[in-house]
């Protein structure tokens, strides 16, 4: 790459804002330019800075992330930097908003910085091909890639967190990684489309499968190597006290292997 990537990061919660600055600034190819704690201030930085590529908050202080990117789609004199999204559950309806308005990664929170930094390369791999392209309206969620064997992958993921084969939930998890790493709106529906379609497929209740998935959670904490569920689950979750929601066990597996299948 003949010229660093320009990257500014906007997000109000200043632990996680450090983290991403301090992980940034070890790359050699990237370059950040500006740091953001609400949307206002990311917002006169992309003006200021043209950046390559823009990591944020869906929800900040002033302005959110919905602003922010509309903003920058109508900024049409300029190239449209790539955009990064971090969300967090309990924001569905303003996700669903942010793809449609052309957001090109989401990041669904809490996350690994592995993830993160793949994800960062291959949109900067873009940008190195191609540059820099015009404000437009697109939605790019990570493809599954055809390198890797996704089922077989799953599996061995769930047996280094320690999940019994023999639980009724091992099967659950596994079926609603597959069906959300096909199809990630899935995670704005769970208990009214996920979980209903894994109970047709094995003839039980919704309620079963969501208490079925809990348990196998639970015995994931009490039976798992504590360094693999550190290293799945990532900075923001302390492992040894908090256990994810259900939601959110089944979309952090499903973005790692999302994104190892891209990736092979």
């Amino acid at each position: 790459m003949s010229n660093k990537v320009k990257i500014i990061v906007a997000e109000d919660n200043r632990t996680l804002c450090q983290i991403l600055q301090d992980y940034i600034q070890r790359d050699e190819n990237f370059e950040l330019t500006g740091v953001a704690y609400n949307g206002l201030e990311a917002w006169e930085l992309i003006q200021k800075h043209n950046p390559d590529l823009v990591i944020m908050d869906l929800v900040m202080p002033n302005l959110d992330g919905i602003e922010v990117l509309e903003r920058i789609n109508n900024r049409t004199s300029v190239p449209r930097p790539k955009v990064i999204m971090l969300t967090a559950f309990g924001h569905e309806a303003l996700t669903h908003q942010a793809m449609v308005m052309g957001v090109d990664y989401f990041i669904l929170k809490p996350f690994d910085l592995e993830i993160l930094g793949k994800r960062i390369k291959t949109l900067t791999q873009e940008i190195e091909i191609s540059g820099p392209q015009p404000s437009q309206t697109c939605t790019s969620v990570a493809p599954v890639g055809r390198g890797v064997n996704i089922s077989v992958e799953v599996t061995t993921m769930m047996h280094q967190l320690g999940i019994p084969a023999h639980v009724k939930g091992y099967q659950y998890i596994r079926d609603a990684i597959l069906m959300v790493i096909e199809d990630v709106s899935l995670l704005g529906a769970v208990t009214k489309e996920l979980y209903p379609a894994i109970a047709k497929k094995y003839n039980t209740a919704p309620s079963r499968v969501e208490r079925g998935i809990r348990h196998a959670i639970e015995l994931a904490w009490e039976r798992g190597h504590m360094e693999t569920l550190k290293r799945i689950f990532g900075y923001s979750m302390n492992i040894e006290r908090q256990k994810p929601t259900n939601s959110e066990f089944i979309a952090l597996l499903a973005d790692k292997l999302r994104v190892m299948s891209k990736v092979g």
